[in-house]
């Protein structure tokens, strides 16, 4: 595991991008690495093991906090509450129950951000946007001191806030508005009824299995551009416009790039490949 101390992981700041590629300079851990690791804090209390695992882990709260996006909620608001239960998993974590920690802790990541969903439901729903977020809380006020408004009291709020009284009108209207459950009640049908929580992340998905393959996808991809650059200028041409370019060219395409003929651009090719290859191997 890349050594770090980088304490502030656990909340995102600055750009989602770059708090996504700083956590996955922690390497996944071996179920034997994990197991030490999780015996130590279970038994011992260690919290240096604590800290290992939570940071070895914060790539699945990102992974799944994905699955929460499209609710007008920041991203890193969720991957936060998401570590949040990462962290009650790691302490809660018995290691002689024989599962990996992931499988336990994604009940608690994903209670974590569903709570917090459930707790910001009803903002998202009234204000989505900065300026109605700030009219809102100032109608708010104002109609906890006048209750329902009046027409010159409406024309009234909107002068004092600078904002139409068409806005005010729509937003005196949403706040009246009946809350929509999150959830289903017994009585919706389930083919036609609606809730939020119908559009929450697939659990089906085995988290570990999906995050594993993606890590080890950008592992296989990294290695590769990072052979491919110890080619030569024209080999590596070659590969990219034969293999990673979109459409692929032809030998022929190639050939007449060059000025050579076919079979020296498929000779130059495999001896590029077989370079490749090589290079990728002693990674």
């Amino acid at each position: 595991m890349k050594n770090t101390n980088n304490s502030m992981s656990l909340v995102p700041q600055g750009s989602i991008g770059a708090y996504v590629q700083s956590v996955n300079q922690f390497s996944m851990l071996s179920a034997e690495a994990e197991k030490e690791l999780a015996e130590r804090l279970f038994h011992e209390g260690d919290l240096a093991a604590a800290k290992k695992l939570v940071m070895s882990h914060l790539r699945f709260v990102v992974y799944i906090a994905k699955s929460y996006a499209g609710y007008g909620l920041a991203q890193a608001d969720l991957i936060q509450e998401g570590n949040i239960g990462l962290m009650k998993a790691v302490k809660r974590f018995d290691p002689s129950v024989g599962v990996r920690l992931v499988s336990f802790a994604v009940h608690w990541i994903k209670a974590e951000i569903h709570e917090y969903v459930i707790r910001n439901w009803r903002m998202v729903k009234i204000a989505t946007t900065k300026a109605q977020r700030k009219l809102f809380f100032n109608l708010r006020r104002a109609k906890k001191r006048l209750g329902w408004f009046s027409h010159d009291e409406v024309a009234t709020v909107a002068e004092n806030l600078n904002v139409s009284t068409k806005d005010v009108l729509e937003m005196e209207s949403r706040l009246n508005a009946q809350d929509q459950s999150f959830d289903l009640s017994d009585s919706d049908d389930d083919e036609s009824g609606f809730a939020p929580v119908q559009y929450l992340e697939d659990k089906s998905a085995d988290v570990f299995q999906v995050v594993a393959t993606e890590n080890t996808q950008l592992h296989t991809k990294n290695k590769l551009y990072s052979a491919l650059s110890t080619l030569d200028e024209r080999s590596q041409d070659i590969v990219s416009s034969r293999w990673l370019s979109e459409p692929k060219a032809t030998l022929h395409d190639l050939a007449a790039r060059y000025g050579i003929s076919a079979e020296r651009i498929r000779q130059l090719e495999e001896n590029a490949m077989k370079k490749l290859q090589s290079n990728m191997d002693l990674d």
